[in-house]
């Protein structure tokens, strides 16, 4: 698979010791190969749940490519595991606009709806979202208050959840997007495991070992 923003090299810490997890089905994964551990450790923003976080970005045909399965294994999953999207900017100008409008969208329940049509426009109609003007009229043909959706848009509150994104993303250190993260202790991506599949083999085993801590606590 073609990398996009590969993890850097430093991210994978020589010596770093396989992941002790109690079932035999996660007891497979090779700290440094399918995954590298989280230093420090984040805290989530789930309670009693597994929180597995995706970082992606609009403006990523690789997070394009994987969004379909992403879909279809979050639905699958169980009511103990909460799925929540980080749209990062790695602090191009050009991706910020993007990140917005996914709050902003968020913001007016509309996400669920739009989600993948933002994707779609922007790699497949290219459609230049990620410049204001066109996204705010791109945005009016859809069946959406353009109003209230650019009041939302330039809104304190979204752009202090652009922020709060980058925060989380510096704190992870992402360096590469599709990448996921699994009860803020492991990490990992396609580039990691050698395909979107692969990677979501991969956190099916690491949310096994974030399950078992839950039920430490």
């Amino acid at each position: 698979m073609r990398k996009f923003l590969p993890f850097a090299a430093a991210a994978l810490i020589a010596g770093v010791a396989q992941l002790a997890i109690s079932q035999p089905a996660a007891a497979e994964l090779t700290a440094g190969k399918d995954y590298v551990l989280v230093s420090p450790a984040q805290p989530t923003e789930t309670r009693g749940k597994v929180e597995v976080l995706e970082f992606f970005s609009y403006g990523c045909p690789h997070c394009q490519e994987f969004e379909p399965q992403l879909d279809k294994w979050s639905k699958a999953q169980g009511k103990d595991v909460e799925l929540r999207r980080v749209p990062i900017t790695f602090g191009r100008d050009v991706w910020t606009p993007l990140a917005k409008m996914y709050y902003a969208l968020e913001a007016m329940g509309e996400l669920e709806r739009m989600h993948g049509v933002v994707f779609d426009a922007v790699h497949n109609q290219r459609v230049p979202l990620n410049v204001e003007a066109a996204q705010f009229e791109w945005i009016a043909g859809k069946g959406i208050d353009g109003k209230k959706y650019q009041d939302l848009y330039k809104s304190f509150t979204v752009q202090s959840k652009v922020a709060r994104a980058q925060q989380i993303a510096a704190a992870y250190k992402i360096t590469g997007v599709p990448t996921m993260a699994v009860g803020g202790r492991f990490m990992t991506s396609g580039s990691l495991t050698g395909s979107h599949e692969a990677m979501l083999r991969t956190v099916d085993q690491l949310i096994v070992s974030a399950r078992a801590d839950l039920g430490k606590k």
